[in-house]
């Protein structure tokens, strides 16, 4: 299998440490939220490193299965929302991601269409498929 792009970041510390990439250019503060008994902080955390990476990767995919029909649209926003909750299967924590997907110039029936196949196509989706909650709506 053709390899098209590879990245690397390392954490140290966990969730209370930095993530980074081997050259710094990426370099950020990892902390527990509030919610999770850590403090009060401008850090990022897990979550929020998925929900951006996520979002980007769905509206990246979008825009390639309008592009690929040909289909104009003004402009497309996709808002992740990434969250903890209890694994029933085994008292532990997982992932549930809501994807909210705001696609302006289109009619609803277009909008639902291409949200399926981005949602096939995504390579977050493809990962996540039957190990993650992940809820569409459209805007």
């Amino acid at each position: 299998m053709k390899t098209l792009f590879e990245t690397t970041m390392i954490n140290t510390g966990g969730r209370d440490g930095a993530v980074y990439s081997p050259d710094n250019i990426f370099y950020m503060d990892v902390a527990k939220p509030q919610a999770l008994g850590g403090s009060a902080t401008t850090a990022t955390n897990p979550e929020q490193l998925f929900a951006a990476g996520y979002s980007a990767c769905f509206n990246s995919a979008l825009e390639l299965v309008l592009e690929a029909d040909k289909v104009d649209i003004e402009k497309s926003e996709v808002t992740a929302t990434v969250a903890l909750i209890v694994d029933k299967d085994n008292g532990g924590v997982k992932l549930a991601v809501k994807l909210v997907v705001d696609i302006t110039g289109i009619s609803e029936e277009l909008k639902r269409t291409y949200v399926e196949k981005a949602h096939h196509t995504c390579p977050y989706s493809k990962a996540i498929q039957g190990s993650v909650d992940v809820e569409l709506s459209i805007l």
